[in-house]
C-alpha cells in the first residue's frame, strides 16, 4: 500500500476578505472531491485572506497510480484561474 501525498500553496487574486477566501477554496475543495477519490482540506494560512495551503493524499498499491491522481488533482486546481499554484510538495510513501 502506497500513499500519496501534496500540498499546494495558493495565491488568490481579487480576494478582499476571509469570507471571499473560505468561499473559494470551500468550492475547490468540494469540486476536487466530487471528481478525484482523494482526501483534501485547507491545512494552513487559514488567517491571511490571499494565501492558502490545502493539502491532499491518496491511497493506491501503485506509485505509477498514485502518480497519476495526484498530477490530475494538480492540473484540475490549476485550470480554476481565481488563483495561482505558487509552490507544492508532493511525496509518495
Amino acid at each position: 500500500m502506497l500513499v500519496g501525498i501534496c500540498s499546494l500553496r495558493l495565491m488568490l487574486f481579487e480576494v478582499n476578505s476571509l469570507k471571499e477566501k473560505r468561499h473559494i477554496i470551500k468550492s475547490v475543495i468540494e469540486r476536487v472531491k466530487g471528481r478525484f477519490n482523494v482526501s483534501i482540506a485547507e491545512v494552513g494560512e487559514l488567517d491571511k485572506w490571499q494565501v492558502s495551503e490545502i493539502g491532499f493524499s491518496c491511497v493506491s498499491n501503485s506509485r505509477k497510480h498514485a502518480d497519476e491522481i495526484i498530477n490530475s488533482v494538480i492540473k484540475f486546481i490549476e485550470r480554476d484561474g481565481r488563483f495561482d499554484i505558487t509552490d507544492y510538495d508532493v511525496e509518495v510513501l
